[in-house]
């Protein structure tokens, strides 16, 4: 048996950035609070925790003058402003990306477009983005099968999650093109996602079948399994190596191995081992 890894896959620079930052400051502090899952992969923040992290779910739930880490995904200015009334000193980890679809967002909004954002509306990433625009605001989610969340107004400036697929912001945008007068649309689509998926694609037409490896909350990861299932390539999601299952990989030569962007090394490290191992074994045996 065969292994391929996609290329580029698993951390993708925002995640990277922002879990260094948080190693550090709990190796400065020991006690750091994350608003919110600081990665959306549950064993990497086992292991986080174990340094001393502590997740929390508002502001209210940090103690006055906590270290509180804010993940990738950014969040609204108002919880920030409630973080800093309790004195909390902040660690930002917000991604470049993701602030600039916030920064763009708020501009589209103070020079008098309905904003539209193009993700899913429960997403972290999508309330911190929202939380930024000054006016009028909708959230239009491509996963449903019909929207009816299209503004009101002839003047239209569309922002988008940083995870989106490109196919489903120009179905969107072309939704609205002819719906308004005047649509301005500003690609936030992270580059970095566009090539994982980019990558997961050629993959597919390239081996027998592809692990996906990822948080199951990861929207991400969600985005490259659905990649896989529609190319018609057989796909197993898991999270750990542990949660293989040997039936599935029976009979296949060649298997691809892709990470979602929130999967961190050790974790692909290991199933890479794993699957190294059962082939070396084999071949012995044999």
């Amino acid at each position: 048996m065969k292994c391929i890894m996609a290329d580029p896959t698993g951390l993708c620079f925002g995640v990277r950035r922002a879990i260094d930052q948080l190693e550090e400051a709990l190796e400065e502090h020991c006690r750091v609070y994350a608003l919110g899952s600081p990665i959306h992969n549950p064993q990497e923040v086992g292991r986080l925790e174990k340094k001393g992290l502590e997740v929390v779910q508002s502001p209210q739930e940090v103690p006055e003058g906590g270290v509180v880490f804010i993940r990738a995904h950014g969040v609204p200015p108002e919880d920030l402003e409630l973080l800093r009334g309790r004195r909390a000193h902040l660690v930002d980890g917000t991604c470049p990306f993701v602030r600039k679809a916030q920064e763009q967002a708020r501009r589209l909004s103070q020079e008098g477009y309905f904003v539209v954002i193009v993700g899913d509306t429960d997403h972290p990433e999508v309330k911190g983005i929202r939380g930024h625009v000054e006016g009028n605001v909708t959230v239009i989610n491509p996963a449903l099968p019909v929207y009816t969340d299209f503004p009101p107004a002839s003047r239209v400036g569309v922002v988008c999650q940083t995870t989106l697929r490109e196919e489903s912001l120009i179905k969107i945008v072309s939704h609205l093109l002819i719906r308004t007068e005047e649509l301005r649309v500003c690609n936030t689509i992270c580059r970095a996602t566009v090539l994982r998926q980019d990558s997961v694609k050629k993959l597919s037409r390239e081996v027998d079948g592809i692990i996906v490896m990822g948080g199951k909350n990861s929207a991400n990861t969600h985005k490259l399994v659905q990649i896989v299932q529609n190319s018609g390539t057989p796909v197993q999601w898991i999270e750990q190596a542990e949660d293989l299952d040997w039936r599935w990989v029976e009979g296949k030569n060649t298997l691809g191995i892709a990470a979602g962007a929130s999967t961190p090394d050790w974790l692909i490290h290991e199933l890479h081992h794993i699957l190294e191992s059962s082939r070396l074994s084999k071949g012995m045996d044999g």
